[in-house]
């Protein structure tokens, strides 16, 4: 369902736009996604509104059949550095988080209410994992949630369709980067 409506305090949140990941192959062309999550920003910061750029910094420590691939687990110095050409400014909130979701264990829920948020809008990689994970959490706390689907990839394409096709809908609204910016007024 087409987005209908942004509340006067809404949010954008970002997830793991960052050298790490952006690196990673994926279903549509990263440099896509980062073109849309910086036009996001950028228009979300001209109406004064909080932009929540979200990095990863390490995993969750419980056992899992997926292993990380080569280096023992270490990630190089750089991985967690947000990609340039989101243009962070120092009114930007940034989150540090080690899961999927940005709300576990971070003070992302108390940064969004000391600022009245009632909405966010979510982009980022990947699609069914930090960005699903990141907006189940908002659904859970509360918030109303708008996903920018043309600003999101994934690794995977049956597990971004399904996020985006059976997932999204029951959390949120979603649409284009194009048609959000259109709802800032």
């Amino acid at each position: 369902m087409p987005a209908t409506t942004l509340d006067p305090n809404t949010a954008l949140v970002l997830v793991d736009l960052q050298k790490g990941i952006t690196g990673l192959p994926t279903v549509h062309p990263t440099a896509e996604v980062i073109e849309r999550g910086a036009r996001l920003a950028a228009a979300f910061r001209k109406r004064g509104l909080p932009v929540v750029l979200v990095r990863v910094v390490a995993g969750a420590p419980g056992r899992t059949e997926a292993q990380r691939g080569g280096g023992g687990g270490q990630f190089p110095a750089d991985f967690a550095d947000l990609v340039p050409e989101l243009g962070q400014e120092d009114g930007d909130v940034v989150v540090t988080k080690h899961t999927w979701g940005a709300f576990h264990g971070t003070d992302l829920d108390l940064q969004l209410r000391r600022r009245g948020v009632t909405q966010v809008v979510l982009g980022g990689i990947a699609t069914s994992i930090g960005v699903e994970s990141t907006a189940r959490g908002a659904y859970a706390h509360g918030y109303h949630v708008t996903l920018a689907t043309d600003a999101m990839t994934d690794m995977d394409a049956e597990a971004h369709r399904n996020s985006v096709e059976k997932i999204f809908p029951r959390l949120g609204e979603t649409d284009s980067t194009d048609a959000i910016i259109g709802l800032l007024g």
